[in-house]
């Protein structure tokens, strides 16, 4: 389990702090199992219903889309910076709570509800904060090698540059012409993206990365998040490039969008690891010959 491998990291510090991590990891993952349950014995979400209703999104309407404006708070998460820019998170990007993330991701997105604990209290852990009172910037998310790393497929290193805030138009396009996937059943959309073209990509960009930068890092544990990010595409987005192509250039949402994954109680961490690992585990970083992009 990738996500029991980052909370197990921790133990090895031998302080209090990793044993009571360990042991609120071992609940969420009970929890997440029983959601999981729920999921198999409960009838999906009805298309157009994924979204609950009141929220911002419901039926495939999304607020307003402005884009960020100078002094906004932005990251290297393109669906976090869709959230503010359609103003479901503050629109500046500004002091959100960790619970905010957690119960705001969840309706936008229908993560299921432990998944939306379990990450932004991961994140409050690397930026040195509390989930239960403690607040941070979008921006703040971009610490280098915290969840932001090297070799990412939609961002140039940090090395390259000073913000992570901006996707880099070369590698999306990079990405989304490596599609391979037929398209949808009965919708006229482009194809689609597969955990394969996912793999190869992000093979290409590790080699290339590491070809590059001269400061190069990508330890087991962003690399389990660059293959994370990459499983969001295929799980939640369903690999659709029309979709990715609006999230990923213009941090929007196509009206009438809905989450992809209509589960009644959303995509849970033992889910999402199976379309994880389909991506990890299909790359190859050592090839030989040139980087084709």
């Amino acid at each position: 389990m990738v996500f029991l491998f980052i909370a197990l990291r921790r133990i090895g510090r031998g302080t209090l702090a990793a044993v009571w991590d360990a042991s609120i990891f071992i609940s969420v993952l009970l929890w997440d199992f029983s959601l999981g349950f729920v999921n198999v014995i409960t009838p999906s979400k009805k298309l157009g219903h994924v979204v609950p209703e009141g929220h911002p999104g419901a039926g495939g309407v999304w607020p307003e889309y402005i884009p960020p404006r100078e002094g906004d708070s932005r990251c290297s998460c393109p669906a976090l910076n869709a959230l503010a820019n359609h103003g479901i998170l503050p629109r500046d990007g500004r002091n959100l709570t960790f619970k905010q993330l957690t119960e705001t991701v969840r309706a936008s997105y229908n993560f299921a509800p432990s998944f939306c604990y379990f990450v932004p209290r991961r994140m409050a852990q690397i930026l040195g904060r509390t989930y239960a009172d403690g607040t941070l910037n979008l921006e703040d998310i971009d610490v280098h090698n915290g969840i932001e790393h090297d070799g990412s497929l939609t961002r140039d290193d940090i090395y390259h540059k000073q913000s992570q805030a901006l996707p880099s138009a070369a590698l999306v396009a990079a990405l989304l012409r490596s599609a391979t996937g037929p398209p949808p059943k009965s919708l006229d959309l482009n194809r689609t993206l597969t955990p394969a073209d996912l793999a190869k990509r992000t093979g290409i960009r590790r080699r290339e990365a590491r070809a590059s930068n001269p400061q190069f890092s990508l330890d087991t544990s962003h690399k389990v998040f660059g293959s994370a990010n990459a499983a969001t595409m295929l799980t939640i987005f369903g690999g659709r490039v029309n979709d990715l192509h609006t999230l990923l250039t213009e941090e929007r949402l196509p009206q009438g969008w809905e989450p992809r994954v209509r589960a009644r109680m959303g995509l849970t961490m033992n889910a999402f690891n199976s379309s994880m690992m389909s991506v990890e585990l299909g790359i190859k970083e050592e090839v030989e010959g040139p980087i084709l992009t």
